[in-house]
Order: structure tokens, then sequence, then C-alpha cells
């Protein structure tokens, strides 16, 4: 239980600090942590659950962008100041590291290795935002055209009328 509260609290300060310094608006400071956290929990918890590395990276980028997308329309804010600063704990930047280091060393398999581990999960990265942008697309599309039908019945409506 511990554990999971430190896991909690140091990818929220990572997702808020990132968003101190990448300047959003101070109202915006607490949702970017909390989108960060829930990112990073959920790919903490998978890989509790031995899940690999690429499949926690993918559910925690669907997290991310999913409590932006929530963030960005409780707080009227563009989704990227959420979706960025929630990323950070997610970036594989000490695998790329241990690639480019590796590869300086002479350790060519392990820095291949590395780098294609990287790859791996800045994919999944990708596509876990890229997933949650096509959904919520197609939840504002289905919305919208649930509006415009109720409109045109109502209108239909009046027009039976006398």
């Amino acid at each position: 239980m511990f554990n999971l509260l430190v896991q909690f609290s140091f990818s929220f300060l990572a997702s808020s600090a990132y968003a101190i310094i990448t300047n959003v608006p101070r109202r915006s400071l607490i949702a970017c942590g909390l989108s960060g956290a829930s990112g990073w929990m959920l790919y903490w918890i998978a890989l509790q659950f031995g899940a690999n590395v690429a499949l926690g990276s993918l559910l925690g980028a669907l997290s991310v962008a999913s409590v932006s997308f929530i963030c960005s329309r409780v707080l009227k804010l563009p989704v990227t100041i959420f979706n960025i600063p929630g990323m950070v704990p997610l970036v594989p930047g000490g695998l790329a590291y241990q690639a480019v280091r590796n590869l300086v060393i002479g350790n060519y398999q392990i820095a291949i290795d590395s780098a294609v581990q990287a790859v791996m999960i800045a994919g999944a990265i990708a596509l876990g935002l890229v997933l949650s942008e096509v959904f919520n697309h197609n939840i504002r599309n289905f919305r919208e055209k649930r509006e415009i039908v109720g409109l045109i019945r109502k209108k239909e409506e009046n027009g039976k009328q006398p």
C-alpha cells in the first residue's frame, strides 16, 4: 500500500513539475498531475500483474489521453495541455540513454536491445494517444448526430401541430 502511494505521489509530482516548466495555466496544474499519475499507475499496476512493458505503456497512454480529454472538457482548455505533461512519467528516457551509452561503449547487442525496446515503448505510447483520440472523436460525432436528429424530430413535431 505504501509503494502504491509513493508511485502515485512521484508520478503526480513529475507531471506537475513538467507542467510548471512548460508554463501551463495555473488552474490546470492539478489536472496535469492527475493525468500523469493515472497513466503511471495503470502502467505500474499492469507491470505488477506481469504485463509486457509495451502493453503497460499502451494502457498508460490510453489512461493519460482519457483523463486529459475529461480535464479539457471540464476546464475548457486544449487537450494537449494535459496530454504532454501526463506522458512524462511514461517516456522511456532512461532506456534510450542506456542504448546510446552502450552504443558508445561498444556493447552493440545490449544497445540494440535497449533501442528496440525504447522504440516499442514510444510506439505504444503513440498508439495509445491515437486510439484514444479516435475513440473520443467517434463519441463527439455520435453526440452531434444525436443532437441533430433530435432537432429534426422536434421541428417535424412542431410542423405537424396546427
